[in-house]
C-alpha cells in the first residue's frame, strides 16, 4: 500500500485544488503567448500553400482542434478506467470537465474542415471517412454529457459515463488510421510520420506553435472547470468551507 500513498496525497480534492491555483496563471500565459506566436506566424510570417493559396491558413485552426477533439477523448476514457479501478474523485471530476471542451474543439473542427472543404472539394460536406468518424465523435461527446445529466449521483454518473468512454473509445484509432485504410479526401498523415514531416518549414513552424497553444488553452479550462465542479461536489467539507471563510 505504500505506493498508494502519495497517490492519494495527489489525488485528494484539496490538495488538486490548491496546486491547479497555483498552475493556472502561468499556463493561462503560457497560451497567450502561444497563441499570438502562432497566429502571427500563420497568419502573417508563413508563405501561401502553391496549391490552395490563402486558404491553407484555416489549418492553423482546423488540425489542432481536431486532434484535440481525439485527445481529450482519449483524456476522458483514461479518466474513466481510473475511476472504474481506484473511484477516485478527481478523475471522476476530470472527465466531466473535460466532456464540454472536447465538444467544442470537435465542433470547431467541424465547422473549419466544411469551410475549408468548400474551395478545395467544391461542396461544404462529403462523407469522408475522417469527416464522419469526427462526426460520430461529436455525438459521442454529446451522448456522454447527456447521459451524465441524466443521473442525479454524481458518482453514479461517472461510473455510467466512463463505461460509455471506455467502449467508445475506439472510435479514436479509426479517426486516426482512416486515410490508410479507405480512400479518402484526406491526405494522409504529413506531421507524426515517421519519416521526415512533408510539410515546409515555414508552415509546420506555425502548425506546432498552434498544437501548443490549442494544448495549454485545453488545460488552462480544464483546471478552472475542474476546480469549480469540486467546489461543488465538495461544498459540505471542511476544506470548501475554510475558502468562503468558515461559510459552506
Amino acid at each position: 500500500m505504500s505506493w498508494f500513498t502519495p497517490l492519494h496525497k495527489y489525488g485528494s480534492p484539496k490538495f488538486f485544488y490548491d496546486l491547479s491555483g497555483r498552475l493556472i496563471p502561468w499556463l493561462a500565459m503560457a497560451t497567450a503567448v502561444c497563441f499570438i506566436a502562432g497566429l502571427y506566424y500563420g497568419l502573417y510570417a508563413s508563405p501561401p500553400d502553391y496549391q490552395q493559396g490563402e486558404s491553407v491558413r484555416i489549418m492553423y485552426i482546423h488540425v489542432p482542434s481536431a486532434w484535440m477533439s481525439m485527445f481529450v477523448y482519449s483524456l476522458m476514457a483514461f479518466a474513466g478506467a481510473a475511476t472504474l479501478v481506484w473511484h477516485a474523485k478527481i478523475t471522476e471530476v476530470l472527465a466531466s470537465a473535460a466532456a464540454p471542451l472536447g465538444a467544442s474543439f470537435t465542433a470547431l473542427a467541424l465547422v473549419t474542415g466544411s469551410i475549408w472543404g468548400k474551395p478545395m472539394w467544391g461542396t461544404w460536406w462529403e462523407w469522408d471517412a475522417r469527416l464522419t468518424g469526427e462526426l460520430i465523435l461529436f455525438f459521442l461527446y454529446i451522448g456522454y454529457m447527456s447521459l451524465e445529466a441524466a443521473i442525479d449521483d454524481p458518482r453514479r454518473a461517472a461510473r455510467a459515463t466512463a463505461v460509455l468512454a471506455l467502449v467508445s473509445v475506439a472510435i479514436i484509432p479509426i479517426i486516426h488510421f482512416s486515410v490508410e485504410w479507405w480512400n479518402t479526401l484526406h491526405q494522409p498523415a504529413s506531421v507524426t510520420r515517421a519519416a521526415k514531416p512533408a510539410i515546409h518549414p515555414d508552415i509546420l513552424k506555425p502548425l506546432l506553435l498552434m498544437f501548443l497553444a490549442f494544448n495549454l488553452y485545453f488545460f488552462t479550462l480544464l483546471l478552472v472547470r475542474m476546480r469549480s465542479i469540486l467546489v461543488e461536489r465538495e461544498r459540505n467539507t471542511s476544506w470548501v468551507a475554510s475558502l468562503f471563510g468558515g461559510k459552506s
